[in-house]
């Protein structure tokens, strides 16, 4: 039986990062990058598809207790046993030259035999390595990859069926840590870690940047744990975001609708880069611009939804049919096809991010502006066509009423940015008919007079909770009564037991997929915005609190949750999730001291 989504923490050296059950396994880590191939993959198989477990020996259930050290990404996990009482440090730090994942297993009380065991199979739990020792190390080699494991003091490992095991005691105030290293296989190994070194060093660090956040208001733990998972999500060398750290995790279970969220999407830039700026880290916001910048250039007819960590534009998606999928939802995907489609709300997010930017002084790019002109031109000529919208659908393209707002977001940026700064040539006279045509159109075709709401797309009766974020952009202001209708009828109609869903599963066939899906976290967050924004403050902060009370043990979020179910659902953990709550905390509280 699967963990829960939610029984899992994260670790990782913002390259990469794994994910650590309750029960000490490691049951989902991909080498080196985000994207690689997983050399743990139980979490979308089986045990046979690559873990490491470490606790105490005969111990089958999760453990007594968990937490992360106070402002880090550095997580200890306790087990109480009849014969004492042992903790596990698990951490990765930042990396030189290769990854490292450290454990460190230390005595708290009496005299324990743990016992390690460390099942290696890389390209998704599929290759079976060839193991041997060599200087006191178990080094595993299969095509590419080489991973060595080594531990200090040297404990007794044996091989079988396999796998790598060890056992060995503990007392109190004895310690043994674990250090496994990867490397590409045709290199020589890496310098060796100190692993105490390595944790006294990563916990100061992970302190160190917590403590630029500059929010004060209430509830600064978990935004300061949402702005800690934000920066476990980045590519350190590029700067780029990616969506979540997972593929394939269900959206229903035993459903079809799983796919890879490894990647970076443009439709997070503006409030990924707003998010950043306003609790203080400047150099991460313009890390995630620089990116941005690099992803976009090119013919603005080319511009893609999402790209690689680096900008890559290939994501070829395929299934992996060796893998049974979480709790048996099937398929398991790599790569997103999603990237070939037309969403228009790109440029409008890209143009508003640019705009941020540089209202917020960061430092310009070169070409910058002129990147900004060539995709207003372009969409000033290929707006009005039909495009798949924010949520990927897979049914059709449609006209989407929340993509064409955000084509008036791109127009209304651009001539705010002349206006502003009147050195940069453009056309603003353009754009500002491009907003005012957009405008009309958008509040006579996306809108149902008679029950007073916005909709999904042009002539639909259907409700979408990205409309949720037109007082948001400025496309109305929020007292407005059609913003009030709408934020009313998204509650009711997609509300789901005080949640909110993207759209209705049950009536629409926008998406083109059989199946269900839960109520998706970051439009609830957008729910408690909305109602603040319209004058219902109490309302607004029974939803967060209520919001913040979903995250796990460790202060995490998936994409989803059933409320029915009372769990997790969808890729873990969601950067879209934890943007969201960061963002309705500043929008609650700004100003606000802790009581």
């Amino acid at each position: 039986m699967h963990p829960r989504i939610e029984d899992y923490a994260v670790i990782g050296d913002e390259q990469t990062a794994a994910l650590v059950g309750r029960d000490g396994s490691i049951d989902w880590l991909c080498l080196p990058r985000f994207d690689s191939g997983a050399c743990f993959a139980r979490l979308l198989g089986d045990e046979d598809n690559g873990h490491w477990r470490i606790a105490p020996s005969g111990a089958e259930g999760p453990c007594t207790r968990r937490a992360y050290r106070p402002d880090t990404l550095v997580l200890d996990t306790e087990w109480e046993t009849a014969d004492g009482a042992i903790r596990v440090t698990d951490l990765m730090p930042q990396r030189d030259r290769a990854p490292d994942v450290v454990r460190v297993v230390e005595g708290l009380r009496g005299r324990v035999t743990v016992c390690s065991t460390l099942r290696l199979r890389f390209d998704y739990g599929s290759v079976v390595p060839w193991m041997r020792r060599s200087d006191g190390h178990r080094v595993a080699v299969a095509g590419p990859d080489a991973v060595w494991l080594r531990s200090e003091p040297e404990v007794l490992t044996w091989g079988e069926d396999f796998c790598t095991y060890s056992e060995f005691t503990v007392e109190e105030g004895e310690s043994v840590a674990f250090v496994m290293t990867w490397h590409p296989s045709h290199h020589p190994r890496p310098p060796l870690v100190d692993p105490r070194e390595a944790l006294r060093v990563s916990v100061a660090d992970w302190q160190d940047w917590s403590a630029r956040c500059r929010y004060e208001g209430p509830h600064r733990d978990v935004v300061v744990r949402s702005l800690i998972t934000l920066k476990a999500l980045t590519y350190v060398p590029t700067g780029g975001i990616v969506a979540a750290l997972t593929t394939s995790l269900p959206e229903e279970l035993g459903g079809v609708r799983n796919w890879d969220y490894r990647f970076c999407w443009l439709r997070d830039s503006t409030l990924t880069l707003g998010a950043l700026l306003a609790v203080g880290y400047e150099e991460e916001a313009e890390a995630w611009r620089n990116w941005l910048l690099r992803a976009v250039a090119g013919d603005p007819a080319d511009l893609q939804i999402m790209y690689g960590l680096a900008g890559e534009r290939r994501l070829p998606e395929c299934e992996l049919p060796w893998l049974s999928g979480y709790a048996g939802s099937a398929p398991v995907r790599i790569g997103n096809g999603a990237v070939d489609q037309l969403q228009l709300d790109v440029y409008g997010e890209v143009m508003d991010s640019l705009s941020l930017a540089r209202v917020a002084g960061m430092t310009p790019r070169p070409h910058m502006w002129s990147l900004q002109c060539a995709l207003m031109k372009w969409l000033c000529e290929h707006w009005r066509q039909p495009d798949e919208g924010l949520w990927e659908v897979r049914g059709g393209r449609r006209q989407f009423t929340h993509s064409k707002v955000m084509v008036w977001v791109a127009a209304d940026r651009a001539v705010r940015t002349v206006e502003r700064y009147p050195a940069l040539d453009g056309e603003p006279e353009r754009w500002r008919e491009l907003r005012d045509e957009v405008h009309r159109e958008v509040c006579e075709k996306g809108y149902d007079a008679e029950r007073n709401t916005f909709t999904q797309y042009y002539g639909s009766r259907e409700l979408d909770a990205s409309l949720l974020l037109i007082p948001r952009v400025g496309f109305l202001p929020p007292d407005d009564p059609r913003v009030i209708g709408t934020v009313d009828a998204v509650r009711t109609e997609l509300g789901h037991d005080g949640l909110v869903r993207r759209y209705s599963t049950e009536r629409a066939t926008v998406d083109g997929l059989p199946g269900d899906e839960g109520a998706f976290l970051a439009c609830s967050f957008w729910l408690a915005q909305a109602l603040h924004l319209t004058g219902r403050a109490d309302e607004a902060r029974e939803l967060f609190e209520r919001l913040v009370g979903l995250t796990n043990d460790v202060g995490l979020l998936a994409e989803e949750y059933d409320p029915v179910a009372g769990r997790h659902l969808g890729n873990y953990p969601q950067a879209f999730s934890h943007i969201g709550l960061v963002n309705t905390a500043l929008t609650l509280f700004d100003g606000e001291k802790a009581g």
